[in-house]
């Protein structure tokens, strides 16, 4: 994107943790696009949001941030059942699931933190291992997201994200 269509806040101005403010840095952000300048101070503060941008204006990216930022604050229950993601993300299609999930992997890659996908037309066995065994954030479509939760593969009562 360019400059040009870059807000004057920098991603180094929201205070965000270190492995987050890492990925982010090797993802090449700087300075934040309107929507993600606009919507991050109030999402890292807690308060919920909503916003409508066009296509590539860096929406998936700032409802990321505040996500791991917000998994990265608070420790996760030390009762947690391993199967219980502690966040998750629903998108409409496939494409869009895969993309949310390569840009989670790019932004996260320090965290620490787990991901989870899950969406129809491919291995079924393989993605049901994987939440079984446990991920901290699921991302996945409602039709493949809905048949493992009716199995129980995973448990989303201490979902908070």
């Amino acid at each position: 994107m360019s400059d040009t269509h870059l807000s004057d806040i920098s991603f180094t101005h929201l205070h965000l943790p270190e492995s987050l403010a890492r990925g982010i840095a090797d993802a090449g952000f700087e300075r934040c696009t309107p929507i993600q300048a606009q919507t991050l101070p109030r999402a890292l503060a807690g308060f919920d949001i909503a916003g409508q941008a066009q296509t590539g204006t860096g929406k998936t990216a700032a409802f990321l941030v505040a996500m791991y930022s917000n998994l990265l604050r608070k420790e996760a229950p030390a009762d947690r059942p391993v199967n219980a993601p502690r966040a998750l993300i629903i998108a409409p299609t496939r494409e869009l699931a895969v993309q949310i999930h390569h840009d989670a992997e790019i932004l996260g890659q320090y965290t620490g933190l787990t991901l989870g996908l899950a969406f129809g037309g491919v291995d079924y066995e393989k993605q049901r291992r994987i939440l079984e065994e446990g991920v901290d954030v699921l991302i996945g479509t409602p039709g493949r997201l809905i048949d493992f939760y009716k199995q129980r593969v995973f448990d989303l009562r201490p979902c908070r994200s």
